[in-house]
């Protein structure tokens, strides 16, 4: 009876005595694996970047702005704009469907000045509740609170390029900003929000809501009380489009216009968002996940073809065996093994390179929205299982073919 070892150093001298076909069998199988892995890592990696970039902003967030509603539903060449307003925002804040809401006042036009340097950020005049809804973590200081807006104080706090802008190497919490001539103090600053040269969250300064609305209202004819954008969140995330249903209706009955009608508002859903691109993924996932096994199919149909080629080749050795003892069960194990080997050996192989490719680029800084790749642990587990399954059936038909063949025929064969 031969060993395990026995057998394993046949299969090894099976395989380099036909090195090209083994290396291309095996070169395939391998290139298939790791690149279905590298795949559905760099799929992953833009998953995560989008879920990290949504996070930014924070959770379950919903953002409505100004738009243009049509006199006709449906006809935007009727269309008439409207902006938001404060009464919009305390009716929307009331529903029951709205966990929170705030409202916002954008200004990009407001000249910011301290002692050492000037600067031309966007200021937000906005609630305090803010940063219950928004990620608006604080590196040093204070948060804008509720007196702030009802004693009207004027108080900032600063983004962290606005807050290098305006104090390089300074310390701002104490100081003063003046903005188009009024004077602010610090009461907060902020870290850097976002990776690489996304700036636009970090060049922001937060004022009282109500002090915006007294010293810099926004511009324009029949602005009063008007505001730039409401963020809110629905109670419940599983609520949101009803949620949604609910602020329209309120911004139709305050603006005179058809509710119904989707063209008559300008929002950004980052819930919905959110689902869309992990439904496409989804679907990317499986679709290279059918390719993974086409190519793994592929790469069993050339296992098989090497192992019948191995069996008619070796059908002297398999008669010697058989009759020195060998029985169907020895030789079965045999070719199976070999086949299991093949396969699995090859996809391992694949599935190493891809990850150590991962890992080397898991320090390299992706565009905007996307992370380096990763190695998804269901993928690796379907792989390997598959690749053991692909190795099974590749061995099993030219392992019953080499056990059930007489011992005096296979002996009489050259």
């Amino acid at each position: 009876m031969r060993t395990t070892l026995d057998i394993f150093a046949q299969i090894f001298r099976n395989l380099w005595a036909h090195k090209l076909r083994s290396f291309l069998t095996m070169f395939g199988i391998a290139w298939g694996v790791g690149s279905l892995l590298l795949l559905v890592g760099v799929g992953e990696g833009f998953r995560s970047g989008n879920k990290r970039e949504l996070a930014e902003f924070g959770q379950d967030i919903m953002f409505l702005f100004p738009g243009r509603a049509p006199a006709v539903k449906g006809n935007m060449n009727s269309a008439r704009s409207y902006l938001l307003t404060y009464r919009d925002y305390l009716d929307i804040r009331q529903l029951a469907y709205v966990r929170n809401a705030c409202p916002i006042i954008s200004r990009t036009d407001l000249h910011q000045v301290s002692e050492f340097a000037s600067g031309s950020g966007e200021i937000l005049g906005t609630e305090a509740q803010l940063n219950e809804i928004s990620y608006l973590p604080l590196k040093e200081g204070r948060w804008l609170n509720e007196l702030d807006g009802a004693q009207r104080r004027n108080v900032i706090v600063l983004g962290n390029e606005l807050l290098k802008t305006l104090f390089p190497g300074r310390p701002a919490v104490g100081a003063f900003v003046l903005l188009n001539g009024i004077r602010f103090e610090v009461a907060g600053a902020m870290p850097h929000l976002g990776r690489g040269e996304n700036m636009w969250l970090n060049m922001r300064g937060y004022i009282p809501f109500q002090v915006m609305a007294s010293n810099f209202p926004l511009k324009g004819e029949n602005h009063q009380n008007s505001i730039s954008f409401v963020e809110y969140q629905p109670r419940v995330t599983a609520e949101h489009l009803l949620a949604q249903e609910k602020v329209h209706e309120i911004i139709g009955r305050n603006h005179e216009f058809d509710s119904t009608d989707e063209n008559a508002y300008d929002e950004w859903d980052t819930i919905q968002e959110s689902k869309m691109v992990g439904t496409i993924f989804n679907g990317m996932n499986l679709f290279l996940g059918a390719v993974g096994m086409v190519t793994l199919a592929l790469g069993a149909i050339g296992v098989i073809n090497i192992m019948l080629v191995a069996v008619s080749e070796r059908t002297h050795e398999i008669g010697l065996r058989k009759a020195l003892g060998a029985t169907n069960r020895n030789i079965l194990f045999h070719f199976l093994l070999e086949g299991l080997l093949l396969t699995l050996g090859s996809g391992l192989i694949g599935m190493f390179l891809a990850a150590g490719l991962m890992v080397a680029m898991g320090g390299v800084r992706g565009p905007q929205g996307f992370d380096p790749p990763k190695l998804v642990p269901m993928s690796a587990m379907l792989a390997i299982g598959s690749l053991s399954l692909a190795g099974v059936i590749a061995g099993l038909y030219p392992a019953r073919r080499a056990a059930m063949l007489q011992p005096v025929e296979a002996l009489r064969q050259e």
